[in-house]
């Protein structure tokens, strides 16, 4: 028998707590029994992602920048990839705010519904919102003094500090690329073990997802039983898949004016790669296919594919950066909080420099998720009204991940002048060979 897949399995753990909410819903002691016997297993898995969010920033962000070391050798290329890359990821953030502010999905829940929920996470809203208040009262530059830490292990305590630990990242990424090689090799060694420890604890933790998505479930739909939470939870899913959208046609939009390429060259080119990105939620997984669509039907030559899209496939999520900005805007609407023009300026800059860090495997977008909330001081317990529908959006997003990289490596190879003809002339001879 074929072995269910993951999403699949976590599908079936958000059926059947909410199914087994409402069945202990019509007893008496059927709401004692999840919160003392339910609900602490959800809230050990989201601990358990909040766990790993600061070591996984740590080590993958230094890894992300100590493997871009051949800049040297390929200074204008690389500064044009990453360039390209930190301002698609600023418009896809930029977007997913945009839309979540306008559509307010958060916005359509009860007033009665919010009470509740607060009521829930009661201690964990109140301090986030005293902090926020703070905040408010501090000088024009205090976002910039709080962006340095005084100390890094002081820092790395809370995940409310994720930006400081992001500036040591680069900082010390940075100064690891500078000193001779033969001195590095070591730490860069160390991080790079380190990282793939991180990954594997990631693995780990999503094996137990459907069990932490059947608690936290059957805790919400006990919690928190109006309809219109549900509604709203619908409402975020649009604001996320629409925020995605709109970022494709971005893509399409700068391949047409820069490249002359048309919307369906670029999209019956990228087109099988997309749909590995779907099934697999991995743009590592889905490279390989990525480079052969790129170098063989969009005309990209493969010195720059080869070193594009790697760099891409660790450092450009745009549709993880998009997500996290949503359903951090969406969790914030939720609580009732208000989040100024400088958070959300901060939440770009938060999400940018994650996304570099994210590892490029499924389920690792939540847990840099940590983080930005931490950052812009939204309860992080919050993870449980979004965490249901996040395995289908996480295969959404990586399509526009891949997406990315496809358009940048276009992009780059037209300033270098290796943009050639690809082996498939036009989109009809295409659809001529997929038939």
């Amino acid at each position: 028998m074929k072995k269910l897949e993951l999403h699949w399995k976590i599908l079936i753990g958000m059926v059947a707590g909410i199914a087994f909410a409402l069945a202990l819903t019509n007893t008496s002691w059927g709401p004692g029994i999840i919160g003392d016997y339910v609900k602490p297993f959800g809230t050990i898995f989201i601990n358990s992602l909040k766990l790993i969010a600061i070591p996984l920033i740590l080590a993958a962000l230094i890894k992300g920048i100590t493997d871009l070391r051949d800049i040297s050798s390929l200074s204008k290329m690389g500064l044009r990839t990453i360039v390209a890359y930190i301002i698609t990821t600023v418009v896809a953030v930029s977007i997913g705010l945009a839309v979540v502010s306008i559509v307010k999905p958060g916005g359509s829940i009860a007033e009665d519904t919010r009470t509740e929920l607060i009521e829930a996470y009661g201690g964990d809203a109140e301090s986030k919102r005293q902090a926020a208040a703070m905040q408010k009262d501090a000088g024009p530059l205090q976002a910039l003094i709080d962006l340095v830490p005084s100390n890094i292990f002081e820092a790395a305590s809370s995940n409310r500090n994720m930006l400081q630990v992001i500036f040591f990242a680069v900082f010390f990424g940075i100064a690891l690329i500078l000193i001779p090689e033969e001195k590095s090799k070591t730490v860069k060694d160390f991080f790079d073990g380190l990282n793939e420890v991180i990954l594997k604890m990631v693995d780990l933790i999503m094996l137990a997802a459907p069990y932490g998505v059947f608690a936290l479930m059957a805790a919400l739909v006990v919690e928190a039983p109006s309809a219109d939470l549900f509604a709203a939870l619908g409402w975020y899913a649009f604001c996320v898949v629409l925020g995605l959208a709109l970022m494709l046609v971005f893509y399409m939009t700068l391949v047409k004016i820069f490249t002359g390429r048309s919307p369906q060259f670029f999209q019956s080119g990228i087109a099988p790669a997309q749909l590995l990105a779907f099934s697999t939620s991995s743009s590592a997984a889905t490279l390989p296919v990525t480079m052969e669509r790129v170098t063989e039907h969009m005309g990209v030559e493969e010195e720059v594919s080869s070193f594009v899209l790697p760099i891409g496939a660790t450092i450009n999520m745009d549709g993880t950066s998009l997500y996290q900005a949503v359903a951090a805007v969406f969790i914030a609407q939720a609580f009732g909080m208000d989040l100024s023009f400088g958070t959300q300026l901060g939440i770009i800059a938060t999400a940018t420099l994650a996304s570099i860090g994210s590892a490029a495997v499924p389920g690792a977008g939540m847990v840099m998720l940590v983080g930005v909330l931490g950052y812009a001081g939204i309860p992080e317990a919050g993870l449980a009204l979004i965490f249901a529908v996040d395995r289908p959006l996480d295969m959404c997003r990586t399509i526009i991940n891949v997406s990315g990289d496809a358009t940048v490596s276009m992009l780059v190879a037209k300033s270098q002048g290796k943009l050639g003809e690809p082996s498939v002339k036009n989109w009809d001879d295409h659809y001529e060979e997929v038939k």
